[in-house]
């Protein structure tokens, strides 16, 4: 079961200017940095509020770090601005394979280490009315 909106994915070209941004304007302080190799990215997770499954809703903001990385062909050739939504469940693996079994594309056969040693694993844009969808089991230590 999907139990929240763990996090919104925002692509951007410079991460310290758009965590500024997001703190001048919102008031929302960094929670958590990172560079994740496999994926190629740099990112802050911004913590928006706390749920009702004891997780939390973020927006994650990502800068490439490598040119052959996913979110660096994705803004350029779209610019910036939402990467992906993301919904927390409990059991990743048993949620991806009911989606699977409805005739959605799961990307990866295994799920991956994603953002505070989350388990993660992407939907296929194009079964999701466009939207890339990751679906995410947070670490056990992140509540």
């Amino acid at each position: 079961m999907l139990t929240r909106i763990d996090h919104i994915g925002i692509a951007c070209f410079d991460l310290d200017k758009t965590v500024e941004f997001y703190r001048a304007t919102y008031g929302f302080e960094v929670f958590h940095t990172e560079v994740n190799e496999e994926q190629g990215v740099r990112e802050a997770m911004l913590r928006i509020n706390g749920t009702d499954d004891g997780g939390a809703s973020y927006l994650q903001l990502l800068e490439p770090v490598r040119e052959d990385s996913t979110v660096a062909k994705w803004l350029a050739k779209n610019g910036e601005g939402v990467h992906h939504i993301a919904f927390g469940t409990a059991d990743v693996d048993g949620e991806a394979e009911a989606i699977r079994g409805k005739g959605v594309r799961v990307l990866y056969d295994e799920p991956r280490t994603g953002s505070m040693g989350s388990r993660i694993t992407f939907l296929h844009p194009k079964d999701c009315h466009g939207v890339l969808t990751e679906l995410v089991t947070s670490a056990p230590s992140r509540h």
